[in-house]
């Protein structure tokens, strides 16, 4: 073994990766692998397929990655080899990057197709053989259907938020382009819930598959979550208080429409805040000026839709503010979980109305524990936390999601709340 691959880090040296793997995973800044990484890798080399039930910002990109570029090096052949599918353009962007960064020792070639944005560079870049192609199933299969795509030789296929996918529409467009691969390949399907449509899916598609379960329904033991009463017209005011907070590095805060979060982020903007909007009816060079300056940190907060923000991992995020509560309960925990991310702690504050009870039985029914609520002086609604009347107690539709698929976990609060920094931000907000 060289010098070189002697400083490789030793949980990733483990896997018997190629060296020009390791030293990308040096350059990624990788030390020790995520829980997913570690259980999911070794079947990846082997070709086996892989179920993970995983949330965004848990390693997946890496534990599909990995595997995939370390088999693609054991016979170098130009063309698409590998098809890495993705519900949204950010995701996209950010899986390609990725392995792009993991892979700059190889010499492979990973190209990102999407659509938004003009298709002719993409087929300029398609000519000259790439060996991997990340891409959304719409501009995928629009580039197959114009034959500058061909898929014949793809040894290894991987759907990446599939359940998003779904939610999306992009089934059809799946299942076509799954119909132009090569019958003997190998299937890698990650999914942050299970609803019955991806369960179907993925035992169609699945060849006795290595299942690794680590999404939670519960929010993570990272991310301190709580909600906050108060009157729909007092919650720009208690946003407001909350971006001021000394606690506040940077936020990303969530609404419920498109127009709502427009008209949010350009309020924020006059009123003094480094903030800007990330919505669906922005172009794609406006969308990812936005999400780089996020990013750089030329903005402090990001004002988004679920939509527009699903699958986007930015490190560092301090907190996550639902400005409304989201659609479904499963969306809450998708929310929230954009702070308090690889081992790091985060805050999440949910707004919450007379209107919205029926909303929180259903989100404290499906993480299996009551969620705190706080109070901030000045800010006190003027309706009581009771429960809905029962005939409005339905849980919100859960986007097919039923009994028998991925079910919520019944962890309990960490308690761990007493002398954090979190801790410190309520005690001085209260």
């Amino acid at each position: 073994m060289s010098d070189s691959s002697s400083k490789a880090p030793a949980g990733f040296d483990r896997f018997g990766l190629k060296e020009v793997l390791l030293r990308g995973i040096r350059d990624a800044g990788f030390e020790e692998p995520r829980p997913i990484q570690d259980k999911t890798i070794p079947a990846g080399l082997k070709g086996r397929d892989v179920l993970g039930l995983a949330q965004t910002g848990t390693g997946k990109t890496a534990a599909f990655a990995l595997p995939l570029l370390d088999r693609l090096l054991n016979d170098r052949r130009r063309g698409p080899r590998a098809l890495v599918l993705a519900p949204t353009r950010e995701l996209a962007s950010q899986i390609t990057a990725e392995m792009r960064l993991l892979s700059k020792h190889t010499g492979m070639k990973v190209i990102t197709v999407y659509g938004g944005v003009s298709v002719v560079n993409q087929i300029k870049a398609l000519k000259k053989g790439p060996e991997v192609v990340v891409g959304c199933p719409g501009r995928v299969l629009d580039l197959l259907q114009r034959r500058v795509l061909r898929l014949d030789q793809v040894e290894t296929v991987v759907l990446d938020e599939a359940d998003h996918m779904f939610d999306l529409g992009f089934l059809p467009d799946i299942r076509k382009i799954l119909g132009a691969l090569p019958e003997r390949r190998q299937n890698l399907l990650f999914s942050a819930t299970m609803p019955k449509d991806i369960r179907r899916l993925a035992d169609e598609l699945l060849r006795d598959p290595l299942v690794v379960e680590l999404a939670d329904a519960a929010p993570a033991t990272t991310v301190d979550h709580a909600l906050y009463l108060i009157a729909e017209q007092r919650k720009r005011a208690l946003l407001e208080h909350l971006l001021k907070s000394d606690e506040c590095d940077s936020a990303i805060v969530f609404t419920r429409t498109k127009h709502r979060a427009r008209r949010l982020a350009e309020q924020l903007s006059k009123a003094g805040h480094r903030a800007v909007g990330l919505q669906g009816n922005m172009s794609q060079s406006q969308r990812d000026r936005a999400m780089r300056g996020f990013r750089q940190r030329n903005y402090d907060i990001l004002v988004a839709t679920d939509v527009a923000a699903r699958g986007i991992d930015v490190k560092d995020v301090s907190h996550v503010i639902n400005y409304d509560v989201p659609n479904t309960p499963e969306a809450y925990t998708h929310r929230i979980g954009r702070t308090g991310r690889s081992e790091q702690e985060g805050v999440a504050c949910t707004f919450v109305t007379s209107s919205d009870r029926a909303w929180v039985a259903a989100t404290e029914r499906m993480i299996g524990s009551p969620i705190a609520r706080r109070q901030v002086e000045g800010f006190v609604a003027d309706f009581e936390d009771k429960p809905a009347p029962k005939q409005h107690r339905q849980a919100p539709r859960r986007s097919g999601h039923k009994p028998g698929g991925h079910k919520p976990g019944g962890r309990k609060p960490s308690g761990r709340n007493t002398g954090s920094r979190q801790g410190r931000s309520r005690r001085r907000a209260s």
